[in-house]
């Protein structure tokens, strides 16, 4: 411990990057989550369809290539005066004493990333019933709903308005996610569940429900209205400016229609701040829309004091990014390429840092996002991929080939992508093996 210690709160695509690339040699690196592995979320929706395997879709955190020290526990408190974190284990299994007993860290750099969680935004019931789409274990849970609804539905006792009901997937939530499981469902139902299941295949159909007047509003508008066009002639229904009221176990209630039942329900509608940034009282949060810790251009989180930039006032040892965190005077979005990003810069100061190194006059670069294009799946190889300066954005095949070569990318390893590939030309060749599902 005579290196500093560095304590990385959360293994999302931030606290994970970092702790794949922090110098060992320099620090002693601890990273801290719940989970034990770290999700490549543009993966979920495509695993929850049979595309691939579903360790795939994810990546250990302990690794021996991977020189970090991983602890399953949830981060309670913080106090920043004192260096000090305060965690609990992190198991269902609670009948362990060793699992009730709390500890603390010490720490001489810390890193937040603890990342968001799914927005109900109060709606009754969807805690209980719905489904999200945040890891891995959610893509299973997923792929297990659906082929539990094709089985009950096949059985001879299941009357034809029934089937109907039970094969009705609702998904709340229009944005890029929600589309692309639209799209990977759709999918699905229109291929290789006609040949496994064909008396209640033609039964299936999704509607997709948003608040917001159209579908993708990061997009453009000829480029939404063409989604919104592809969808609706696949027979997706498209629920748009629509208030989801309440959910129970077999329905939802939407405003000005009522009750609409449902075989499944997927939210996916947004996020929210986790307990633990909701909680923070000596740094600066944002006050609209999601709570986020604010950071200077370095990164550096704002004491809770300051008002502005300007004032300087920062926790020198403290930093934050990923989806709970933004910058003052250049907010962006809660991406995977910005948390990816602004990780990278992370690790350039910190590997390349001398004792007398800091963030002040020319030493160190502020960090810089370099905008990428959003380019999103809408189902039967057809996608879309929105403008940028000058260049208007396009649809067809040729986005469906980029967002596909981009899912390849986003994992992390050369063997995951080799076996990606590897799978895709199989399922080219002979189909999903959907009866492994």
């Amino acid at each position: 411990m005579s290196k500093p210690h560095i304590i990385i709160i959360g293994s999302g695509w931030a606290g994970f990057y970092l702790a794949d690339y922090l110098s060992p040699t320099l620090y002693t690196v601890t990273i801290i989550s719940p989970r034990r592995t770290s999700a490549y979320t543009p993966l979920l929706a495509s695993a929850a369809c049979g595309l691939f395997n579903f360790y795939l879709a994810e990546e250990p955190i302990r690794s021996k290539s991977r020189k970090c020290r991983f602890l399953k526990a949830t981060v309670t408190t913080i106090s920043f005066p004192t260096k000090t974190i305060h965690c609990a284990p992190a198991f269902d299994d609670d009948s362990d004493p060793i699992t009730n007993q709390p500890f603390d860290l010490q720490y001489d750099y810390l890193i937040l990333a603890p990342g968001c969680i799914p927005n109900t935004f109060g709606t009754p019931g969807v805690l209980d019933h719905a489904l999200f789409m945040k890891n891995v274990s959610d893509a299973m849970a997923t792929r297990k709903r659906l082929f539990d609804l094709l089985e009950k539905a096949s059985l001879p006792t299941c009357p034809p308005a029934r089937k109907a009901e039970l094969l009705h997937i609702a998904i709340v939530g229009g944005g890029p996610t929600g589309v692309e499981i639209t799209a990977e469902l759709d999918d699905l139902a229109h291929r290789e569940l006609m040949d496994l299941y064909p008396d209640v295949a033609p039964y299936l159909h999704i509607s997709i429900y948003d608040v917001a007047p159209h579908i993708l509003g990061n997009y453009e508008r000829k480029l939404h209205e063409y989604a919104n066009e592809k969808l609706v002639r696949r027979h997706v229904a498209v629920e748009t400016n629509t208030r989801i009221e309440k959910v129970d176990r077999e329905a939802l209630y939407v405003k000005g229609k009522g009750r609409v039942p449902y075989g499944m329900l997927m939210w996916v509608t947004g996020n929210k701040a986790t307990d633990l940034v909701m909680e923070m009282r000596d740094v600066r949060k944002s006050e609209k829309g999601l709570v986020r810790v604010l950071t200077d251009r370095h990164l550096r989180v704002f004491k809770s004091s300051g008002t502005t930039e300007a004032d300087d006032e920062v926790w020198d040892d403290v930093f934050a990014l990923g989806d709970s965190a933004d910058i003052v005077g250049a907010s962006l979005p809660t991406t995977a390429e910005v948390a990816v990003q602004k990780a990278k810069f992370l690790v350039n100061f910190f590997n390349s840092r001398k004792e007398e190194a800091t963030f002040e006059g020319k030493k160190a670069m502020p960090f810089t996002y370099a905008e990428k294009q959003l380019v999103s799946y809408i189902g039967s190889r057809d996608g879309i991929i929105a403008g940028r300066g000058d260049r208007e954005g396009w649809t067809g095949r040729s986005a469906w080939l980029a967002w596909r070569s981009g899912s390849v990318m986003w994992t992390r390893s050369w063997r995951n992508r080799i076996v990606i590939l590897l799978t895709w030309i199989l399922n080219w060749v002979f189909g999903k093996e959907i009866a492994k599902m």
